[in-house]
Order: structure tokens, then C-alpha cells, then sequence
């Protein structure tokens, strides 16, 4: 029996992970999985990576991009989920701020430097012709320092998922002004060097498995209903999710890694565009 530790946030894109490993399907191939979520996003899980923590993880693109050229010694195996984030842009409720432009030069809080909600901040800006030079940031760590930094006053706004910050928007919590969806796919599978070099053969059948569980999950029976128990999400919330996301079974292309290295090296995100072999493994 082989253990392989994996993380993931804890949202809805990671429910087929968990119905395979309650249901025992990489058990019956002798791999025990084993998940850790992840509150803290993708920041917490490339340092989860380094430290040798977890082996593997569910992770933002552009984040685990960033982190392999600044040594992070992981490769990119495969995507995840094939279509864009929806990032959400949100204030407290009792905020003055009202609309996207009202919070140029404003304190965005953020999970951690390098973290996802980090460098939509950059993103965000350049899609409102902001100088992105002059954003400022609180760490939070997750949704809860989010919550009371936005409340609080210690921060002005905090970019997250659409879906997964809706029942605070519903609850009076949040109010949201604005999305910005990424400009690639989002999620991707990362895994560390050495299991990539010991573990080969379990790391392609891990993939091999959820491949097979994501290319018909939507059409899983009452898939909506679950997702919407499991996760506290209104049920029309989850079927319009549905309706907008696309798993992905296939390596990411070079054009696309190359485009997103662009766009990360342009907001000086990376000081350098690493080769598509040097992020990539192909298992």
C-alpha cells in the first residue's frame, strides 16, 4: 500500500476527490489518498509542497507558476478544471465603496503573498487600467481573517471564488461589486519532483481514476443536490456553477502556460518566463 498526501481547498471543483476516496476507488488500486484542505488557498499549499506535507495538490495556475520558477521543486502533470474562475470582488456590507472604481489604490486583503487572491489583485487592476504599483495588501490568511479584516476596516475589499463567498453576500456579510473571471484555466494538478520520480506509476493511477470520475461527473444523478448539501450553496447557485465549469482530463497547453507566463512577467508577478519542459511533467 502506497500513501500519497493530497491537498485541495476546501470547495466544491474537489467534491469527485472526495466521493472517490469515501467510495475507496484508489484503495482497491493499493494507493491510500490521503486529502488535506486547505483554507488558506494556494499560497498555503506551494509551501505545503516545499515543505514535503503533501505530494501532490489541486492548485491555481498561476500561483503553483509562480512558485515553481521561484524553485518550488514541483511540475504541473495535468488540468484540472478546464475553464475559468470566477473571482468575485468583495467589500464589508457597511462599506462607503460601491463600485469596482471606487477601490483604485485601496488595501486588498489577501491569504498570503503568491496566494491566488494575491495576484487576481494584479490581474484586477490591469483589467481597470489601475497602477498596479501602488496596491497595497492585508494578509488574512483565509475567508475568516477576510470576514473580519472587511468588517474590521483593516482592509477595503478581498477577491475570492463567486460561488464559494455567495452565502456570505446572501447573508449580509459581503457585499460583492464586481467579478473578474481568470483569463485561463484555473485549477491544475501539481505534484512534487520526487514522487513524480518514485511514485510514477501510483501518481498515473490517481489520474487515471478522477479522469475517468470528471469527464461524466455532471451527469452524475442528483450531482446538483449534493454538491449543494455538502457545501451549504442555494441549489440554483450550483447549477448555474455547474453549468459555467468544465473539468479538464489533458495536459495544459504550451500556448496557454506561455500566455499566462506573459501576463504574470508584464505585471512583474515573476522576474523571468520559465520553458514549458521546466513546469510540465507528463506522466
Amino acid at each position: 500500500m502506497t500513501t500519497i498526501k493530497i491537498g485541495g481547498v476546501p470547495e466544491h471543483f474537489n467534491l469527485p476527490w472526495h466521493l472517490l476516496i469515501e467510495g475507496e476507488s484508489f484503495l482497491k488500486k493499493n494507493i491510500k489518498l490521503e486529502w488535506k484542505d486547505y483554507p488558506g488557498g494556494t499560497g498555503a499549499m506551494c509551501e505545503a509542497l516545499r515543505k514535503q506535507e503533501i505530494d501532490m495538490a489541486i492548485i491555481l495556475v498561476e500561483g503553483i507558476i509562480k512558485d515553481i520558477i521561484a524553485g518550488n521543486p514541483s511540475k504541473i502533470v495535468q488540468t484540472y478544471i478546464q475553464t475559468p474562475l470566477i473571482w468575485g470582488v468583495h467589500v464589508g456590507a457597511n462599506s462607503k465603496y460601491e463600485s469596482i472604481s471606487d477601490l483604485e489604490n485601496k488595501k486588498a486583503a489577501i491569504s498570503r503573498y503568491g496566494s491566488g487572491s494575491h495576484l487576481m489583485s494584479f490581474i484586477n487592476a490591469k483589467n481597470q487600467g489601475w497602477d498596479t504599483s501602488k496596491l497595497n495588501f492585508e494578509v488574512v490568511k483565509n475567508l475568516d481573517g477576510a470576514i473580519e479584516a472587511l468588517t474590521n476596516g483593516t482592509a477595503d475589499y478581498f477577491m475570492w471564488e463567486h460561488f464559494t463567498t455567495k452565502p456570505i453576500v446572501d447573508n449580509g456579510i459581503f457585499r460583492r461589486v464586481a467579478d473578474c473571471p481568470t483569463p485561463w484555466p484555473c485549477f491544475v494538478i501539481a505534484v512534487r519532483e520526487d514522487i513524480l520520480k518514485f511514485n510514477n506509476k501510483e501518481i498515473k493511477t490517481i489520474l487515471n481514476i478522477i479522469n475517468a470520475t470528471t469527464i461524466d461527473f455532471k451527469k452524475t444523478p442528483s450531482i446538483d443536490k449534493t454538491l449543494s448539501h455538502r457545501y451549504n450553496q442555494q441549489l440554483e447557485d450550483i447549477q448555474k456553477w455547474l453549468q459555467l465549469t468544465e473539468w479538464g482530463q489533458s495536459m495544459i497547453e504550451k500556448e496557454t502556460l506561455n500566455a499566462i507566463q506573459e501576463q504574470l512577467y508584464n505585471l512583474n508577478i515573476i522576474d523571468k518566463k520559465a520553458a514549458y519542459e521546466d513546469l510540465i511533467f507528463k506522466v
